[in-house]
């Protein structure tokens, strides 16, 4: 069926609409910058020396200045969460695009590589093709000191070239290492190559005080091109055929017989000697304020992380898979929020976010995150707070006496999933490890669930395996019983698909005869599903949120953009995880 435009434009008009905003800013100033650069007459003699590779040197630099500031900005988390209160902000449609700033980060980071590589090339054509020949009229503009200097000397000696050199290191290191791959293989070389972005911020800071590029000073008393009085011509000026024996007559009476000169014809006289000055650096303007407010977060997490957590229960659940429980002094959090786990004993440096699947209440002040044990980090862990006997059984550290590494936490840090309690109707889809952001939702409904706006839940859960179900079995059940006891059965409609199998499979136990009956084999079809959502919600906006592979989310985003008969509208929300 037809795309609806009135779903495209929810879904992605506003999205598209600031990244035109955001290309246009770009285009605008490499525009601005290339001509300022090209024709403008205080660059004159810099322009005639150095020719085209100054105009998109300093071109491309001016969209490293916008996007060096920029991309600092998703990477406020705390602001964003603030920003997320929708008290803070009150339109949904601004809340749902703050979650698209890591796309934005990344989008800004493309970019810094792209316009970086330009102006080393650049840079690299002014110092082999251009620095060789020195400017002999005048020196002070230019950055060699004497004729047939090295190129290579200006390059490793000089504070711009040594800088740039270190930038363009720390960059290569830091994109390679930001590729999924490596992301996926090896989260650890990302997160410790992905933090040299202050060093890389130091030395753009350092890069810009060299001074190496001067501007002409006195335009009005040296016009550019113009000819001095003793008949030296400055460059790029063409005489008249005629006007050279002027200055070859005395001017008695003064300056009368210039002056005619001046007035007969278009060449303009240069009263004075040209003067130079080195350029104001302009990045500091740029990233300023945004490393200062990104510096200040960063305290204020700091501060606020320092104390660490008290672990009451560790639990081992099937499929390698983990879940802490804690408690901490003044911790509040939303549904659907996430933290980030810091562990001395395992790294020094490292964090690691994971979704929050228990929230802290009124009445209770314990919440806890599920950890899938992929990679280095989570094995290590997981070996400190299990005893390496027995991991099949809960551990009660204030029974057993057990003592646990210290454990320190930081945020809440915002996400879509909060707005999933903000729908009338709400389509929640998880992928095996995926389904914990859905956990504390499903917890907060376990509470309470009149408070919210919320009326009707589609929960869709896929894993591979039946033992995956287990990790959150004994919370479907209970809520499926709360809510056949309140008289409302149909408030969440539970889906589980069990996409490998040989064959029909139960979940084992007999408190689990709930969730067997609404255990399906295969995948799940997703254009039907869909139909039936609109068709029991005519007129209804449903909030669509997705967390697990790239081809669910693909399918889920292609069918909330799609037009349907009974006017309903899905508004698509997408966390990724990888």
């Amino acid at each position: 069926m037809a795309v609806s435009w009135r779903s495209w434009l929810d879904n992605e008009g506003v999205k598209h609409l600031c990244l035109l905003i955001w290309l246009a800013l770009n285009v605008l100033l490499f525009w601005k910058t290339f001509l300022q650069y090209n024709q403008g007459p205080e660059y004159h003699y810099l322009h005639q020396m150095l020719g085209l590779g100054l105009c998109l040197s300093r071109a491309s630099a001016s969209v490293l200045n916008l996007n060096c500031s920029l991309i600092l900005l998703p990477m406020c988390r705390t602001l964003l969460a603030y920003l997320r209160g929708s008290q803070k902000v009150p339109s949904r449609r601004t809340r749902r695009l703050l979650d698209k700033s890591r796309t934005f980060h990344i989008i800004c980071g493309v970019t810094i590589c792209i316009f970086s590589g330009e102006k080393t090339k650049s840079c690299l054509i002014l110092c082999y093709n251009h620095m060789l020949s020195i400017f002999q009229k005048f020196v002070e503009i230019h950055p060699a000191q004497f004729q047939d200097n090295d190129p290579r000397k200006l390059l490793f000696t000089s504070v711009p070239g040594l800088t740039g050199v270190f930038m363009v290191l720390v960059l290569f290191l830091m994109i390679t290492a930001s590729t999924y791959a490596i992301r996926v293989s090896n989260y650890d070389i990302f997160w410790y190559t992905h933090n040299l972005f202050f060093v890389f911020y130091m030395l753009l800071m350092l890069h810009v005080s060299g001074g190496l590029l001067k501007y002409q000073t006195n335009i009005d008393t040296h016009p550019p091109g113009c000819i001095n009085l003793n008949g030296t011509r400055y460059r790029n000026t063409h005489l008249p055929e005629n006007l050279s024996e002027h200055f070859h007559e005395s001017f008695p009476g003064g300056f009368s017989k210039p002056d005619e000169v001046t007035r007969n014809t278009s060449v303009k006289i240069c009263q004075e000697e040209p003067r130079f000055q080195a350029n104001f650096p302009q990045t500091w303007l740029w990233i300023s304020g945004p490393l200062c407010l990104y510096c200040a977060e960063r305290l204020y997490r700091c501060i606020r992380s320092n104390k660490p957590v008290t672990i009451t229960s560790v639990i081992s659940h099937p499929s390698d898979v983990m879940e802490i429980r804690m408690v901490k002094e003044n911790f509040k959090a939303r549904p659907g929020q996430y933290i980030t786990l810091h562990c001395p004993s395992v790294s020094v440096l490292e964090n690691h976010p994971f979704t929050l699947t228990m929230c802290p209440t009124e009445t209770k002040a314990t919440f806890g995150v599920h950890l899938k044990i992929v990679g280095d980090w989570t094995e290590r862990l997981r070996d400190l707070l299990l005893p390496s006997s027995s991991q099949d059984s809960e551990i009660l550290p204030f029974i057993q006496s057990r003592k646990y590494p210290k454990l320190y936490i930081d945020g809440p840090f915002g996400s879509p999933f909060e707005e999933s309690l903000n729908y009338e109707v709400s389509l929640c889809v998880a992928g095996g490890i995926g389904v914990t952001p859905f956990a504390s939702i499903l917890n907060t409904l376990l509470d309470d669930w009149k408070p919210y706006k919320l009326r009707r839940l589609y929960f869709i859960w896929v894993c591979r395996d039946i033992q995956s179900f287990r990790w959150f079995a004994d919370l479907l059940c209970v809520l499926h019983n709360k809510l056949w006891q309140e008289n409302r059965p149909d408030y969440v409609n539970i889906q589980l698909y069990l996409s490998q199998t040989d064959g029909m499979q139960k979940i084992i136990g007999e408190k689990y005869q709930a969730l067997n009956s609404r255990l399906y084999i295969g995948r799940p079809q997703w254009k039907l599903l869909f139909d039936e959502i609109a068709k029991c919600n005519r007129g209804k906006t449903v909030g669509v949120f997705c967390c697990g592979p790239r081809s669910i989310s693909k399918t889920l985003r292609k069918l909330s953009n799609r037009n349907n008969s009974y006017g309903t509208r899905f508004e698509y929300n997408k966390e990724s995880f990888s």
